[in-house]
């Protein structure tokens, strides 16, 4: 499955990770209100964040390719 790529704007984060704190998708910039979740497997680290647009998303950080994805967007339900 092929992921969209992402401009990632990132800072080290307490173990050493890249931690995003703002994005850009579809020409859209977003910052991280907060990391909601995260986890980790031996090649990627995963965070379930909030994004300043009321939405949650699930971003990748693949370590050995070094890249970011976006894997989720967790939409608002309609009202």
């Amino acid at each position: 499955m092929e992921y969209p790529r992402l401009q990632i704007d990132a800072h080290i984060g307490y173990k050493g990770e890249e931690t995003p704190h703002a994005f850009t998708v579809d020409g859209v910039r977003l910052s991280v209100k907060e990391i909601v979740e995260r986890w980790y497997t031996e090649c990627h680290c995963y965070f379930r964040i909030q994004a300043s647009d009321g939405q949650r998303y699930v971003l990748r950080y693949d370590l050995e390719e070094e890249q970011w994805e976006l894997v989720m967007q967790e939409r608002k339900p309609e009202k």
